[in-house]
């Protein structure tokens, strides 16, 4: 049961009121934005809720057990809110979302109605829908461990525990030339194996694509240049003269582990599990069945 502060509940009581409802929204970059449906800036906690964003939002639906609290937050893209090009890019991918009751009279009298993150955001003409998704939605997040040949860490994560700022294991050079969103082309970078960086990571560090990451398909050296060719395209695309930063890519062998990284202590596989072949094995006369090691 949710407690009213005293001055909310005595507002409330009194018959006429004077509500309106506040959001906050933090990205992961630690960028905040606040918003309201009344027809003034609201601040408060030291965020200014812009009022001329044209956002509304449907009923917020709570529940007694598991199931995920949901609503919908619908608004305007404009300079003042979410611009399309950060929507598109993903900055606000999972951001943290806050819902007040305020009294717009007494800014101290207010409750939070609802805690939770952005789930799906569809975009059309000039307006935004955004899915709010409750604290509950972590309990749907697969849990548990894999058992396979490869490594499940991701590479630099706790689990592998690989730093990927030593050297010999990262660059941050400019572009040279792009020519197209998925492809761009670098002078130099001939302390590098060819292939050095496939599967690794490429970060945009300035320019209008700042903050953004994909997976690198291929990376080929040939004359002098440096080629990379991504899986899927940036959001938004780095032009010449932007700087990237370029992480060695791990195919998850347990070969790659110990030759490429010198990690093989923090290797998250099993090399040596059996694979289907032996699972759907039986006796057979042409080989020795004495139990011993498959190895």
């Amino acid at each position: 049961m949710r407690r009213l502060a005293e001055n909310l509940g005595a507002h409330l009581a009194g018959g006429a009121t004077n509500l309106c409802r506040c959001w906050q929204v933090v990205r992961a970059d630690g960028g905040v934005l606040g918003f309201t449906d009344h027809d003034r800036d609201i601040e408060f906690d030291g965020v200014t809720f812009k009022a001329r964003t044209g956002l509304d939002a449907a009923a917020i639906h709570f529940s007694t057990g598991l199931a995920v609290d949901n609503s919908q937050a619908v608004g305007a893209l404009s300079d003042l809110g979410l611009e399309e090009a950060d929507i598109r890019a993903g900055r606000y991918d999972g951001a943290e979302v806050f819902a007040w009751l305020v009294n717009w009279r007494d800014v101290a009298a207010r409750i939070l109605q609802f805690r939770g993150s952005l789930g799906e955001i569809r975009r059309s003409g000039n307006h935004f829908e955004a899915e709010l998704r409750g604290l509950s939605e972590a309990l749907n997040v697969p849990q548990g461990r894999a058992y396979h040949k490869n490594c499940s860490a991701v590479l630099g994560d706790r689990q592998c525990g690989f730093d990927l700022n030593g050297a010999g294991y990262f660059a941050e050079e400019t572009i040279w030339t792009t020519t197209g969103p998925g492809h761009f082309e670098f002078s130099g970078l001939t302390q590098f194996e060819a292939a050095w960086f496939e599967r690794g990571s490429l970060r945009a560090l300035d320019g209008p694509a700042a903050g953004l990451v994909a997976v690198i398909r291929s990376d080929a050296y040939r004359n002098g240049t440096r080629s990379i060719d991504l899986w899927e395209a940036l959001a938004i695309t780095p032009l010449a003269g932007d700087r990237l930063r370029l992480e060695a890519g791990c195919d998850k062998r347990a070969e790659t582990c110990r030759l490429k990284f010198h990690n093989f202590l923090n290797f998250r596989g099993f090399p040596h599990i059996p694979g289907d072949d032996w699972a759907l094995a039986y006796p057979n006369d042409a080989r020795v069945n004495d139990g011993g090691s498959l190895l």
